[in-house]
């Protein structure tokens, strides 16, 4: 889909008459191509979570808001978020826990030599390391690392959740 000759994407820039672009082998547009197929892959999940916060939201609440004139911006305010701020803070504090834990997945297959000082992480060392080196100690101590600073950013965005809130998952 994003290759530099037969690619898809590049294919159609080429249609239009413009340049193709390198969306796997120069840094910057492969910044762009990881942060995009990111966004596109977990936007359906997070969709599917906060809409079905919202059919649980009273809508008598909103009907006499509007009766009592408060206007759209002031019934999310002060409706809607509060409604759903059980569902916000769950979901912030187990993305936080997993911002550790980027995955391995989308960078090993987009990421290519080319990119490799720019598209490792933890994940995709643990592996090079770990399986294509041989050196399984260090791949288990990066391993060990990445977990315990993931379960210390979700007991602390939980504490602070549950000292400015009220909410937590814990």
């Amino acid at each position: 889909m994003f290759g530099n000759q037969s690619g898809m994407v590049n294919g159609v820039l080429q249609s239009m008459g413009l340049n193709s672009i390198p969306f796997l082998t120069e840094k910057g547009p492969w910044l762009i191509t990881y942060l995009f197929t990111g966004v596109w892959q977990s936007a359906g999940w997070g969709t599917i979570l906060y809409l079905a916060a919202l059919t649980a939201v009273n809508k008598e609440l909103f009907e006499a808001a509007e009766i009592d004139g408060a206007s759209r911006l002031k019934r999310i305010w002060h409706i809607t978020l509060p409604s759903i701020k059980p569902t916000i803070v769950t979901l912030l504090i187990l993305n936080l826990g997993n911002m550790v834990s980027i995955g391995f997945d989308r960078p090993y297959i987009i990421g290519n030599t080319a990119v490799r000082e720019y598209s490792d992480v933890l994940s995709t060392f643990v592996y090079r390391i770990g399986l294509q080196s041989g050196q399984y100690t260090l791949a288990t101590v990066v391993g060990l690392f990445q977990a315990v600073v993931g379960l210390i950013f979700v007991l602390g965005s939980n504490y602070i959740s549950k000292k400015t809130t009220g909410e937590g998952i814990l």
